[in-house]
């Protein structure tokens, strides 16, 4: 049961860095793609899609270091006791 459970905070941590870095990046992009439609010029999708990109990467290492900031054992002790309310 243990074991399970560090499988699936491993794949939740996983998907939150995907979530953190696909997220702006579609947004931007699709922001870039109606204003280029509304302006029609071609140079918006291109350069909201970097900044979506940066704002991406800058979520994702934020993320990251509050994980590692928090150390292990603390990490630990804190999911095991979440889950000891629930049950």
């Amino acid at each position: 049961m243990k074991y399970n459970r560090n499988v699936y905070q491993a794949l939740i941590m996983i998907t939150q860095f995907g979530i953190n870095m696909l997220v702006p990046i579609l947004l931007c992009s699709f922001a870039g793609m109606f204003i280029d439609h509304k302006l029609g010029t071609s140079a918006w999708t291109v350069v909201l899609f970097f900044v979506g990109a940066l704002a991406g990467f800058t979520n994702v290492f934020r993320f990251a270091k509050k994980i590692y900031e928090t150390p292990a054992s603390t990490r630990r002790r804190r999911t095991e006791k979440e889950y000891e309310k629930k049950d």
